[in-house]
């Protein structure tokens, strides 16, 4: 017997929805568009921010500058973040994590030991050249204090409790010479602030922060902490 049917089975069609599913269907893509627009929208006020809280500072940004630049008006800022203050609150959580973010990209690929201390230099670095005012924004936080200074601190304390328990681990091993591993990170860190500073003042002034002087910059505070953290013989 064949297998052929006796009747030729007719081709399957596309089905045609009702209208009012296409409708939905529209009027749910389009809220999905509104959604990611509004969501890039909240997240150009904050690259805008950070920009001008860690160049111009936070005092001598208004809101209303910050709208007229984003060519948005006020009260778009206001939907998002209910003050200034909000604003200068997620300002500091982005930052900390971006900068989180960077370091343990670094450390991913970085090996055991000194190569994980070059790893996390090289990246600060290269957050310095980059966003300076991420960097800028860090030291514009410092300097009213808390609340703000204490949330700055709080979102990076434990970027700075896995870096002291690592050199603590060297240390230990005799791999790298004793120190206080917290006076290290400071000083470390006031050289990293100096540097993004540097950068914002030759950029204000019209100068373009050549690659040449932060190798400089960089190899300098490698040289720094390997002279503080060789192991004596």
């Amino acid at each position: 017997t064949s297998a052929v049917p006796r009747k030729p089975v007719e081709p399957v069609t596309a089905m045609r929805l009702p209208s009012s599913c296409s409708r939905i269907t529209a009027t749910v893509y389009q809220m999905v568009d509104t959604a990611v627009a509004e969501v890039r929208t909240a997240d150009r006020v904050l690259e805008a921010a950070i920009e001008s809280y860690g160049t111009r500072g936070y005092e001598a940004t208004s809101l209303d500058a910050l709208a007229a630049e984003l060519g948005i008006r006020k009260q778009t800022i206001l939907y998002w973040f209910p003050s200034k203050e909000a604003l200068l609150a997620a300002v500091i959580d982005r930052c900390a994590d971006d900068l989180s973010a960077a370091l343990e990209d670094a450390l991913s690929r970085a090996g055991d030991g000194w190569s994980r201390v070059e790893a996390v230099v090289h990246a600060v670095f290269r957050v310095a050249l980059r966003r300076p005012a991420l960097l800028g924004l860090l030291r514009e936080v410092a300097r009213p204090g808390p609340p703000w200074s204490t949330q700055l601190t709080d979102r990076l304390d434990p970027l700075v409790e896995r870096a002291r328990a690592f050199l603590d681990a060297e240390m230990d091993a005799g791999d790298m010479r004793r120190t206080d591993p917290r006076l290290m990170l400071l000083s470390a860190y006031s050289t990293v602030i100096g540097v993004a500073t540097e950068v914002e003042v030759q950029r204000a002034l019209g100068v373009d922060p050549s690659l040449r002087s932060m190798v400089i910059r960089r190899r300098e505070l490698l040289a720094f902490l390997r002279s503080a953290l060789a192991p004596t013989t």
